[in-house]
């Protein structure tokens, strides 16, 4: 049950934002793709064995040979992670932390509707913007793929390289959304949930770096995320992709719990 007028509004609103992170991702995207070439290859791999430590804490140290291996590395390594998490936390300001903030959450609790469909409302229409976020990716990839290296790319397990993406992103969007709700204030409403997602991401960095520190990777909900192991159809890999998808399943449903019950000083 949702309450339709504010879920549309809130599209009409917060699309500008997302639409923005879609001309990111395209820069970002048709940089990294135009950049698949044999000659240009070999000088990537000469700047990675010169400066290895930073290539591999950015999840960029194995180019790879195919179109799907490469962009496996030079996109969701890092770049499809930490802009979405950006986008996320401004999502989650303009959604449930600026309301508390401003006082504006009092004219929304006053409506006929309960704190749960309006915590439901809001928590659906971030998951969707971050849905749509990756369908963008998934066809601007797969477009400027083909255009530029007609059937270098292997659609099959590309789209699930980005299902996979999709789960770690809700998670994301999950954990953050729950942080909103638990608490008032807004420096904890968004530091709590945002800092979170920074420490996961730093600490996957840590874990690429040397051998040493490999074992750091798995101290976070990152590690769920193996875009090798989705692509070549692992089934671990594919197993973990579903402890994604069932950890933002809840954690959105404890911040809609939470919301509901919650004291708020407006």
């Amino acid at each position: 049950m949702l309450c339709w007028p504010l879920f549309q509004r809130e599209m009409r609103a917060n699309c500008k934002v997302m639409l923005i992170f879609c001309g990111v991702f395209t820069l970002y995207g048709a940089v990294i793709i135009s950049m698949f070439d044999p000659k240009l290859g070999d000088a990537l791999n000469a700047m990675a064995a010169s400066m290895p430590e930073l290539f591999a804490a950015f999840g960029m140290s194995n180019p790879g040979a195919t179109m799907l291996e490469f962009l496996v590395n030079y996109l969701y390594g890092f770049l499809f992670l930490v802009f979405p998490v950006v986008m996320i936390l401004i999502l989650v300001n303009r959604l449930i932390v600026r309301y508390v903030d401003r006082g504006a959450m009092a004219w929304l609790l006053a409506s006929p509707h309960s704190r749960r469909t309006l915590a439901l409302t809001q928590g659906k229409t971030l998951g969707l913007l971050v849905l749509m976020l990756t369908v963008y990716a998934t066809v601007m990839c797969l477009a400027l793929s083909q255009l530029m290296f007609p059937g270098a790319l292997e659609t099959g397990p590309f789209l699930q390289v980005n299902v996979g993406l999709l789960g770690m992103l809700l998670f994301f969007a999950g954990l953050c959304f729950a942080s909103a709700c638990v608490f008032t204030e807004s420096r904890f409403a968004l530091g709590v949930g945002g800092g979170l997602c920074a420490a996961f991401l730093l600490i996957r960095m840590l874990g690429q770096v040397s051998e040493k520190l490999d074992f750091l990777r798995w101290l976070t909900p990152t590690s769920l995320f193996d875009a090798y192991g989705i692509a070549a159809g692992d089934p671990g890999a594919l197993a973990q992709t579903g402890l994604l998808y069932l950890g933002a399943a809840a954690l959105f449903l404890a911040g809609i719990w939470r919301f509901s019950r919650k004291d708020l000083c407006l």
